[in-house]
């Protein structure tokens, strides 16, 4: 894991409650437990500020059974 913390948006297909971003938020912490993670059920979103390589934030979430995706500008 980088030293540098990067910022990446997500959209996240499958969050369908807090159940499912309580598990989003704990799959990205087993990554980095000092990422910073905020959840938007409304638009099935998850902005994270984290050292962890966003190509492997999306695959621990695909392993727990969410595909997400990341979004620019």
């Amino acid at each position: 894991m980088d030293e540098v913390r990067g910022e990446v948006t997500m959209k996240v297909d499958g969050m369908r409650g807090e159940g499912c971003a309580d598990a989003v938020r704990q799959t990205i912490r087993a990554l980095d437990p000092e990422a910073q993670v905020h959840v938007d059920l409304g638009r099935g979103q998850v902005s994270v500020r984290t050292r962890a390589d966003t190509l492997e934030v999306t695959a621990a979430l695909a392993k727990a059974g969410y595909n997400a995706t990341g979004m620019t500008g």
